[in-house]
């Protein structure tokens, strides 16, 4: 892109941005920590989240690209956003004045901007652990299977309780300037026993939620419509 970037201050060595730490309740994984290391504690929360890492990119930039990386970069069809805003993550940002927390969901304001102050930088993500009334799935459509960032990138998490359902939490990537969650959709579900009917609203006000783009990748409609079919897969 031609950027002119004057200082640089790689973070690679820096020991404590790579820890990740695994506990009953959360999971905290470092700014600096690659894909490669992060693998195994992410792919833990869904076998659907691993069959996505193995499609990030490829295993030579899984080596080197960093969770902490694709969340900063901010991008709108990057493959990190959506999963881990439907699992509830935080980002935590630093900086010589000290720490704050701030949901995902938040951290991407517009395209390309992000809620990171001069001199922030990302310190770690925090993940909840997905409890076991929680559904929780993530599909990636793409024009090649292998190494190649999203067209559309939908992900889900519908926390049931006596067969209703109590919390959703949908967020897609591709959709929109930013990935974001589907709050019209939501509303939708939350209070509705979860069958055909309850899908069939959510999947119309899908439409409400979102006004994708035609871009090289894939169609407006194209994304509506697939998005639409996501989330009836994650019921199927």
């Amino acid at each position: 892109f031609h950027m002119e970037l004057p200082v640089i201050v790689y973070t690679g060595n820096v020991e404590e941005l790579h820890k990740i730490r695994d506990t009953r309740v959360l999971l905290e994984i470092g700014g600096a920590a690659t894909y490669t290391e992060a693998f195994d504690a992410l792919a833990a929360f869904d076998p659907s989240m691993e069959d996505l890492l193995k499609r990030f990119s490829s295993l030579h930039i899984r080596n080197a690209g960093t969770v902490g990386g694709n969340i900063a970069n901010g991008s709108p069809i990057g493959d990190g956003p959506p999963p881990l805003i439907a699992l509830g993550a935080k980002v935590v940002l630093r900086s010589k004045s000290g720490a704050r927390m701030v949901e995902l969901e938040d951290f991407f304001i517009a395209y390309k901007k992000q809620d990171r102050k001069p001199g922030e930088f990302v310190e770690k993500l925090v993940i909840p652990k997905r409890p076991d009334n929680v559904l929780f799935r993530v599909y990636k459509l793409s024009k090649r299977f292998d190494q190649d960032i999203s067209a559309v990138c939908g992900a889900f998490a519908l926390t049931i309780e006596d067969d209703e359902i109590v919390a959703a939490r949908i967020a897609f990537g591709g959709m929109a300037g930013t990935p974001h969650r589907a709050h019209k959709a939501e509303r939708a579900l939350v209070g509705r026993v979860w069958n055909d009917e309850a899908v069939e609203k959510a999947m119309a006000a899908l439409d409400d939620d979102y006004e994708p783009m035609t871009d090289a990748r894939a169609s407006a409609e194209y994304r509506r419509t697939t998005a639409r079919n996501l989330l009836k897969r994650f019921y199927i």
